[in-house]
């Protein structure tokens, strides 16, 4: 497994390398620059020229790029012009607060969605299966950001149950981890419940495909409980989509929780990326868009060394 681990890994540096040439193209061929922001009103052609020559942002995109590019393969991840400290410095601060929102919804939305899904497919085509799934269409076709100031109109803004915002109450000389889990609720249900409803409808799927196998079958002729075939006979079996599905949903998770970091002012990636977008600030853009790239990366092998996990029958060589 760990040959297979190593080779994944060196199989991931061609896809970091088209995505950190797209990407710096991308944020560089934009109007306006961290100059033209810097000096706002007083943007003179002479003094923007003045402050690309010192960020070396006069440079032909090639050069800047194998500039960069150099400094990444040093570890160096840039210095962000609009908050004066090392990139690496601010993404050091923020990640571990994206993760935690992230982490914490996908545990969640997983729990709920593999619940409901065996249930549904244990009453395959009942009243209560359909009523599920109009439940969670409906859920699926509701925009982020729409939920997001809903979800702060009614409970925090109306009922006063939650925090509207922020990572902890600021009026705190120590804040405690109550406050912090107050200010995490709201965020984390919004992307609990945009995720659990996919997540949910690939459960039911799987667990309905499961349970007409003959080993099903087998299992019941056997007199087995319906309890016993559900949770130690297919369950096993019909989570392997789901960790496929996981795998391949982070780059959806952390644009989910920009938009939802940008609504509840949650200081996170999210809301840096949001803020160094704005100010033109490339190396924080090129910084995030590149650890993102490489959390993909390794959610999506992780995905693969469960597979092993929950089924032994599958050997990486």
């Amino acid at each position: 497994m760990m040959k297979y681990s190593v080779a994944r890994l060196f199989q991931a540096v061609p896809t970091l390398t088209l995505l950190s040439i797209i990407s710096f193209l991308l944020i560089h061929v934009v109007p306006g620059g961290p100059a033209v922001v810097m000096l706002g009103d007083k943007a003179t052609p002479a003094l923007v020229a003045q402050i690309n020559r010192s960020l070396g942002l006069n440079k032909p995109l090639w050069m800047q790029y194998g500039i960069w590019l150099g400094q990444l393969l040093r570890g160096n991840l840039g210095y962000a012009y609009s908050y004066h400290q090392s990139v690496a410095s601010l993404i050091a601060i923020n990640l571990p607060r994206t993760l935690i929102l992230v982490v914490t919804a996908i545990a969640i939305s997983h729990v709920i969605a593999i619940i409901v899904g065996i249930y549904q497919a244990a009453h395959r085509d009942q009243p209560i299966d359909h009523m599920l799934t109009a439940l969670l269409y409906f859920l699926y076709a509701m925009p982020t950001f729409w939920l997001g100031v809903l979800m702060v109109s009614i409970f925090s803004i109306t009922l006063g149950w939650f925090p509207s915002g922020g990572l902890y109450n600021p009026l705190l000389t120590q804040p405690t981890i109550g406050s912090y889990v107050d200010h995490l609720i709201l965020p984390a249900s919004v992307l609990v419940i945009g995720s659990v409803a996919g997540w949910g409808r690939y459960m039911r799927s799987s667990m309905s495909e499961t349970l007409v196998q003959d080993y099903i079958r087998t299992a019941r002729a056997k007199g087995l409980s319906e309890r016993a075939i559900l949770v130690r006979h297919a369950l096993k079996n019909s989570l392997l989509p789901l960790i496929t599905l996981m795998g391949m949903s982070l780059p959806g998770l952390f644009s989910g929780a920009l938009i939802i970091e940008i609504i509840f002012d949650y200081p996170g990636m999210g809301l840096l990326f949001w803020n160094a977008a704005q100010q033109r600030d490339y190396p924080i853009l090129l910084g995030i868009v590149i650890m993102v790239g490489v959390l993909t990366i390794l959610g999506n092998l992780l995905a693969d060394l469960l597979y092993a996990v929950v089924d032994p029958r599958i050997q990486y060589q």
